[in-house]
């Protein structure tokens, strides 16, 4: 067997669900880790489509079919299940985070506001602490909210049908909201099939495929890729908690070895991790053989990271090859470039005076101040990029930076309930030719031949002296610059002092640091951003372990860092 659309033609992801249930309903879908490593629960087609239309009943006889519905989850079958469980309702989706003591308590108010949400979807345990909760939020009392992993048997077989098709809204994709308020993509089942189809292929998937995934099951990259992809194409999924991830990363490693994993992946982050926090003797034991498409995205793909990773496994069998960059965003439902399967990342070096001009040079063998980019693969199926000036909406030539453009099937519908920042950003034209319409994605970069490469974010651009200097490649300096520094856990962002722009970076202290002399790390960030980048920072802040402020999807909030900063409310490392 292939993918769905060339065995039948669904219109919707329900009739994917059903048809599996139907044609493979002993096959597992869904197998759960606990702790990484202990398989706890497998999830069959059968099984799946049984709990789904379980909650679809649920939902049903609680009359709130066409509106919206949290959905707030731990990693586990209770979330797959609840999910399909909407679809089969006809209840739009909203994934989440699931409320905590000391977390995400102002996100899920902002979200059942924007939404208009009148259920919350959840497990008993998330329900037991939620008295507690409401008394810090008391907006939690304002929805009604269902525990899923205590339905009554049977209730399956009351589900009415409900006529849905490829224009109805499958689920609300919550932006970030690392530079501005959260927004609700509004994802079609018609875009969501679509992208599904984009990921088959741009990945290389084949019925044989198993893939794992622990990143958030609210992100578009652990839901779509990570979830619905291998249900899509009929394969395997072992499922684990980015927690477990993160905490050890070794974890995620044994389990792709033990597996015999085809596909997984994460942002760059996650690779530097594996680096990290793995010993030599540990990769040793391991067999990433199997590992032939290894997902880099979601962040930018960093060159070093590649080759450091590829060097430290190498003793495991993985192969330089297996590195897979590659581009989406929440607006375009998921993926929209892909690298070449088995083929090695494209790598661009180009002069970093040349960039902050916003120009590409491609740097000579031997030339100082360079830059290594990686190319994040070439556009999927149907959809098209463009790179434009963001000012003049004109298409830029070759050698220019601009921002990059999507068209196609794969662009969703459109925020919700916001008509002027959709057709401010899904309804842009080309002032030359009046090409159009795309969506205009906020990043900025380039295109060689028919890659593309990222370049940075168009509203994060720090100019100073007049340079342009991209605040991740100021973070990566700064991270390198001192081993008692986090990877991944900086922030660079300017400010405005005496008419003047000014420099500040916040960074993370590594968890593992028990003491350090604080000057001495400050004199390390100053000299490396002096050395690299000829720039000075105004001023330098060193963060407590998890005192960068990120979105719930993990993502760095330069914006929110920056007001921290100048509130001074950041969690700031004990001076010694």
């Amino acid at each position: 067997m292939t993918s769905p659309k060339r065995e039948f033609r669904p219109a919707t992801l329900i009739d994917v669900l059903q048809w599996r249930a139907l044609h493979q309903p002993e096959q597992v879908a869904y197998s759960f880790l606990e702790d990484g490593s202990v398989e706890s629960f497998g999830l069959t087609y059968r099984e799946l489509d049984r709990r789904a239309r379980a909650v679809a009943a649920l939902l049903q006889a609680s009359e709130v079919s066409g509106s919206c519905a949290l959905l707030l989850y731990p990693t586990g079958p209770e979330f797959i299940t609840a999910f399909y469980g909407c679809l089969y309702a006809g209840v739009i989706a909203v994934p989440a985070y699931p409320p905590g003591f000391n977390r995400n308590t102002r996100r899920i108010p902002a979200l059942v506001e924007d939404s208009g949400a009148t259920v919350a979807l959840t497990t008993s345990a998330v329900l037991g602490r939620l008295e507690q909760l409401s008394t810090a939020v008391p907006q939690l009392k304002t929805v009604r909210w269902i525990a899923t992993d205590q339905i009554a048997s049977g209730i399956e077989d009351e589900r009415q049908d409900v006529f849905i098709n490829g224009d109805n809204i499958s689920f609300l994709q919550y932006t970030s909201g690392s530079t501005m308020s959260p927004r609700g993509v509004m994802i079609s089942h018609s875009n969501l099939l679509y992208n599904l189809e984009c990921c088959y292929r741009g990945w290389g998937h084949t019925p044989e495929s198993i893939a794992l995934t622990w990143m958030p099951h609210y992100h578009d990259l652990g839901l779509v890729e990570g979830l619905m992809t291998p249900l899509y194409g009929g394969f395997r999924c072992v499922v684990m908690s980015p927690a477990t991830m993160v905490q050890r990363p070794l974890r995620w490693m044994q389990a792709i070895s033990r597996f015999r994993v085809t596909h997984s992946g994460g942002p760059n982050f996650a690779y530097e991790l594996c680096v990290r926090k793995t010993t030599a003797e540990e990769r040793a034991e391991l067999d990433l053989s199997c590992w032939t498409v290894a997902i880099n995205g979601a962040e930018m793909v960093r060159n070093a990271t590649l080759k450091r990773f590829a060097d430290a496994f190498a003793v495991s069998g993985f192969r330089w090859t297996s590195n897979h960059p590659c581009y989406g965003l929440a607006e375009a439902t998921c993926i929209v470039t892909s690298g070449v399967v088995e083929g090695a990342p494209v790598v661009c070096t180009v002069s970093a005076e040349a960039l902050e001009q916003n120009r590409i040079e491609k740097a000579a063998t031997g030339q100082a101040n360079v830059r290594e980019l990686v190319g994040v693969g070439r556009a999927v199926l149907d959809t098209k990029v463009v790179i434009v000036d963001p000012d003049s909406h004109k298409r830029c030539e070759d050698h220019e930076v601009g921002e990059i453009w999507i068209s196609g099937p794969t662009v969703a519908q459109g925020y919700w309930n916001k008509l002027e920042e959709t057709r401010e950003n899904f309804r842009a034209y080309l002032s030359d030719t009046g090409e159009g319409p795309f969506l205009r994605t906020g990043d900025l970069g380039f295109m060689n031949g028919n890659e593309l490469f990222i370049t940075g974010r168009l509203k994060d651009m720090i100019i100073i002296d007049g340079r342009n200097h991209y605040p991740q490649d100021l973070e990566l300096t700064v991270e390198q610059s001192h081993p008692a520094l986090r990877a991944g856990g900086s922030a660079a962002f300017s400010i405005e002092l005496n008419d003047t722009e000014q420099l500040v970076v916040v960074a993370e202290v590594d968890r593992d640091v028990l003491s350090l002399q604080s000057e001495e790390v400050l004199k390390a960030v100053r000299r490396a951003l002096s050395e690299e980048h000829e720039i000075h920072a105004h001023a330098i802040t060193l963060l407590r372990p998890d005192g960068l402020l990120k979105t719930s999807s993990g993502k760095k909030e330069r914006h929110s860092c920056r007001n921290g900063f100048l509130q001074g409310t950041l969690e700031q490392w004990e001076v010694n």
